[in-house]
């Protein structure tokens, strides 16, 4: 059983940072690609940022609303994904959520509470 277990979350003012964290129960080169993706009171999931051939390049995939603000990481020895978040705006308040997919298999975290408010 894979197991995804985020943290980092909290409440931050606008134009403030956070980072949050993801550890993960296997190895990341286990998945075919990890990420995060978040959903806002009322609103359908949405991808934030995604790592993608994980075991060759490593390619990045961000959302407009937040390219050049995010960034999303990994540390291999610590099996854990990161994602950077700098200059935080109100719009991205919502619960995040680790996601990693290994084949045809999709798993996600239990999430983690981003607020942004002044």
């Amino acid at each position: 059983q894979v197991q995804l277990v985020e943290s980092g979350g909290g409440l931050v003012q606008p134009g403030g940072s956070l980072r949050l964290s993801c550890a993960t129960s296997r190895s990341i080169f286990s998945f075919n690609a990890v990420g995060w993706y978040r959903q806002a009171p009322g609103k359908q999931r949405e991808l934030v940022a995604t790592i993608t051939e994980i075991t060759s390049t490593g390619n990045t995939n961000y959302a407009d609303s937040v390219k050049g603000r995010f960034t999303i990481s990994r540390d291999n020895a610590k099996n854990t994904v990161y994602l950077q978040m700098n200059s935080l705006k109100p719009d991205d308040t919502a619960v995040y959520y680790c996601n990693a997919k290994s084949n045809w298999i999709t798993y996600w975290g239990q999430g983690t509470q981003v607020t942004v408010s002044s």
